[in-house]
């Protein structure tokens, strides 16, 4: 009789972990599930779109208004591209308080980053990167090279599994 209470005991927690890692994970980028509805919100689905994705990012930066311009007008034509434009205008955080309310839920959350909020993160990671890079005032920039360097040991700390 013990035994099955152990396993009922088990799979309880086991649905219960689930639920939560579950709810943690979107609540990293809650803006994600609103434009779920409208357009899939990722760009990553093997190495080539990897290599991709990097070569769009070399290719493109943020306006101050927050948009993501894409100069060559080819890799702007792609639907990855459009993609990578909707999750950088609508879903990463792009004002300081949200950046480092993000980094202290991602410094929360329990195991490892689901695959699109790893995306998100180091999306938000590029767009910190070149705020620091274009900010005027010395206080500005590093106010945006903490959260860079934030950004970075959070995702780091996803890469080798230490929580």
């Amino acid at each position: 009789m013990l035994p099955w209470r152990m396993a009922i005991v088990g799979l309880f927690y086991c649905c219960i972990k689930t639920g939560v890692t579950q709810r943690q994970n979107k609540a990293l980028f809650p803006a994600a599930s609103r434009i779920k509805r409208v357009v899939n919100p990722t760009s990553h689905n093997s190495f080539d779109d990897a290599r991709l994705l990097f070569e769009i990012l070399l290719a493109g930066h943020f306006e101050d208004s927050g948009e993501f311009l894409v100069q060559d007008a080819e890799l702007a034509s792609l639907r990855k591209t459009r993609n990578l434009r909707v999750i950088c205008e609508e879903i990463i955080p792009r004002k300081l308080t949200d950046i480092f309310g993000l980094i202290s839920d991602i410094n929360n959350h329990n195991g490892h980053l689901h695959q699109d909020d790893f995306e998100r993160t180091l999306l938000t990671l590029v767009y910190t990167a070149q705020q620091m890079v274009n900010a005027t005032a010395e206080k500005q920039q590093e106010v945006w090279e903490e959260s860079f360097v934030s950004l970075y040991k959070a995702i780091k700390q996803d890469l080798i599994g230490t929580n």
